[in-house]
């Protein structure tokens, strides 16, 4: 198994990945022609960010999405780890820290400072996962607001 960067063969198996993480979290709901209109997008223009995929020979295992903010606090380009998932037949061998470890290591290959990530308060094990690689709560919280 191995990561490496998503190419356009690989939006149909991202979009049915983030169909199922979307029916995990509630914040969102699964709409396939938009989230294939978001990964074009990243996919197209990589100063946005990049996407990853986890490769189980020619079959897509999973994804994250690494997007490219700058941080004031940071003085530079951070990281925002988004849409982190690993299919179900994958999980818990070690995929999902495979994964990420490589975005990151992307990440600090490409000068960024820090890795920001959301997680569903709800999703214990997801959050764990994350606390094991590091990641520590924030005091900070995550509002939004719909522009139209």
């Amino acid at each position: 198994m191995h990561a490496d960067f998503a190419t356009a063969e690989d939006l149909p198996a991202l979009a049915d990945l983030l169909a199922e993480l979307f029916t995990l979290e509630s914040d969102f709901v699964p709409d396939r022609a938009k989230q294939l209109a978001g990964l074009g997008l990243i996919l197209d223009n990589p100063a946005l960010g990049r996407l990853f995929v986890l490769r189980d020979g020619d079959r897509v295992a999973g994804m994250a999405n690494a997007l490219v903010t700058v941080s004031t606090a940071e003085g530079g380009r951070v990281l925002l780890l988004e849409d982190v998932i690993v299919g179900a037949p994958y999980r818990g061998g070690g995929a999902g820290r495979l994964l990420v470890e490589h975005v990151l290591a992307w990440a600090r290959a490409e000068g960024m400072s820090r890795a920001t990530l959301l997680a569903d308060r709800a999703n214990v094990p997801a959050l764990a996962f994350y606390g094991r690689l590091g990641f520590q709560s924030s005091t900070m919280s995550v509002l939004r607001r719909p522009l139209s």
